[in-house]
């Protein structure tokens, strides 16, 4: 039995969601002084972005699809048991996969980095190596293996559910 379940966890992260999208618009700056961004940026050794010291127009349309994120997977956490298993059976490995990989790339394409390459010219990737990136897409693909460890369990629970109850119709016939 897990101590928290899978739908717990996702409605957790999508409130997450929401308070990024809530900070984004209103105070972008707090983001970037968090004490998490910071020491995981320090130990990656990844700038701090100066682009999120006031709201742009690019923060707020980031808000937006945060908030929207954040609707749509609190609108399928509340999916039947069965038909929320299989969505979020799905969804969760892709999201852990694509946030590792992202992840990765931040820190293998960091300024200094090890697959960086010697090249003054910029990449428009660039702006995606920053300690703001990093740590956000670390704690999703840490919730989302979390998630996708945690739906293992409730799947083998309902399967035992659904087999207890089969073996009772039967010997009740």
């Amino acid at each position: 039995m897990t101590l928290i379940s899978s739908s717990t966890i996702i409605r957790a992260l999508s409130l997450f969601h929401l308070s990024l999208a809530y900070f984004l618009i209103a105070s972008p700056s707090t983001l970037t002084n968090q004490s998490l961004v910071f020491i995981l940026g320090a130990s990656m050794q990844l700038p701090t972005p100066s682009s999120l010291a006031t709201t742009t127009p690019a923060s707020a349309l980031t808000a937006l699809v945060f908030a929207l994120l954040a609707c749509t997977d609190l609108t399928a956490c509340s999916l039947p048991e069965e038909i929320s298993s299989y969505f979020w059976g799905t969804q969760a490995p892709v999201r852990c996969t694509f946030f590792f990989a992202l992840t990765g790339y931040v820190y293998a394409f960091k300024p200094k980095g090890p697959f960086r390459g010697d090249s003054a010219k910029g990449s428009p990737w660039d702006h995606l190596n920053n300690s703001v990136i990093f740590t956000w897409s670390f704690v999703e693909m840490i919730c989302w293996f979390w998630i996708f460890i945690t739906l293992r369990e409730d799947r083998r629970e309902l399967a035992a559910r659904k087999a207890e109850k089969k073996r009772v119709e039967e010997n009740s016939l």
